[in-house]
């Protein structure tokens, strides 16, 4: 049966970030790490259900709906965990990050999540991908792997197609590369290696890493996977194939052993703007920015965007999505909604969000704390 939006006459418009936020029941919004999707004039958020004691996916992904983006509709399981032994999304699996977007083609709607598999820990570091016929699903869980095993990044090949060789620098240094060189980790030398590619060719044979992510679609209709990889330490940005449920092969690395996740991205006047984190567990820390005229780079790296109390702490939370809206918020001129998580690890059900709009100073993006602001 389709998700039935309910809204009360005299709700609230105005957001409140990093308090209780609770949907049609009464009940605290259990969408964590999200996405936003809209669909014709309703809006789909996408996030982790998280239990009160463990951040392990005992239910999967949660959907709710909304007309206004304050007021909150519970449409239930989306993607539910398997009670199926060894399956890939085994109910006590790690299930994270989940984001969905349409392919106007297929009719589809296409769900990517970080994955990892029961009882790994965070070792697997894949990504998982599933697929519905309708936005709050139920969606059909399809796969899950490493990425693009068997492919170098862009910016090592000699032109940008997929089975294009090697430049001969790039390849002279690869060669060097060997992980039985570089035991000790965080050394100046190993940090070198990492930015030249020691885990991209370590991890080539099986696939990259894949842990925090992101889709992202283009004006063009072109789909993107952005992920951390190589151990959390670099950003990759992955093309999918026109269905949105593979990779073609043809990825970059962004800010190599740069030690980035989190990540979070928009477009605004033909600038692609990315806001990440660094990599402090479930521990806040200082947001960082960049920027590129394309997608395939090159990344600048910027200072953080965050304006406020506890700035130096992206205000006590980590990104996790950024929403372009069709037009511009009223009462803030902006297109742009920062959203981020407040986790509580001891309380994961518990955890908050902050959602934010994106100002533009001096030609760059502004995420400044508000205690409510309006959506009109």
């Amino acid at each position: 049966m389709l998700c039935q939006l309910l809204l009360c006459a005299t709700a609230t418009a105005q957001i409140r970030s990093g308090e209780l936020w609770p949907d049609d029941n009464g009940q605290h919004i259990n969408a964590h790490g999200g996405g936003i999707l809209k669909y014709g004039d309703t809006y789909y958020w996408f996030g982790e259900h998280k239990s009160d004691h463990t951040s392990d996916a005992l239910v999967g992904v949660t959907c709710y709906s909304s007309k206004d983006l304050v007021n909150w509709h519970n449409c239930g399981t989306a993607l539910s965990v398997s009670d199926e032994r060894g399956s890939d999304i085994e109910r006590g699996c790690i299930l994270e990050r989940p984001k969905v977007i349409y392919n106007p083609v297929t009719k589809r709607f296409c769900m990517w999540f970080h994955l990892e598999l029961k009882g790994r820990g965070y070792n697997a570091a894949r990504y998982g991908v599933a697929v519905a016929r309708r936005p709050e699903g139920p969606y059909q869980f399809l796969y899950s792997q490493r990425a693009n095993p068997g492919t170098w990044p862009v910016e090592f090949l000699t032109e940008r197609a997929v089975a294009a060789p090697l430049k001969a620098d790039t390849k002279a240094v690869l060669d060097t590369l060997d992980a039985a060189h570089f035991r000790e980790s965080w050394t100046p030398a190993w940090l070198k290696a990492v930015g030249e590619g020691l885990f991209v060719k370590r991890d080539f044979g099986t696939g990259q890493m894949s842990r925090d992510m992101t889709l992202y679609v283009d004006d063009d209709g072109r789909a993107y996977h952005i992920f951390s990889s190589e151990e959390n330490l670099t950003l990759h940005i992955a093309e999918l194939t026109n269905d949105y449920l593979h990779h073609t092969g043809r990825y970059t690395r962004v800010a190599p052993a740069g030690h980035n996740e989190a990540p979070a991205i928009f477009k605004h006047e033909g600038t692609y703007w990315m806001i990440t984190s660094g990599c402090t567990g479930w521990a806040p820390n200082e947001a960082r920015m960049f920027s590129a005229p394309s997608i395939w780079g090159p990344w600048t790296q910027h200072p953080n965007p965050c304006r406020g109390p506890k700035q130096e702490l992206t205000f006590g939370g980590q990104s996790t999505y950024i929403l372009t809206l069709d037009a511009p918020l009223t009462t803030v001129k902006s297109r742009y909604i920062f959203m981020a998580d407040i986790w509580r690890p001891r309380h994961p059900s518990d955890a908050r969000y902050i959602w934010l709009p994106i100002e533009f100073e001096d030609g760059k993006p502004v995420v400044r704390w508000r205690d409510t602001w309006d959506v009109k």
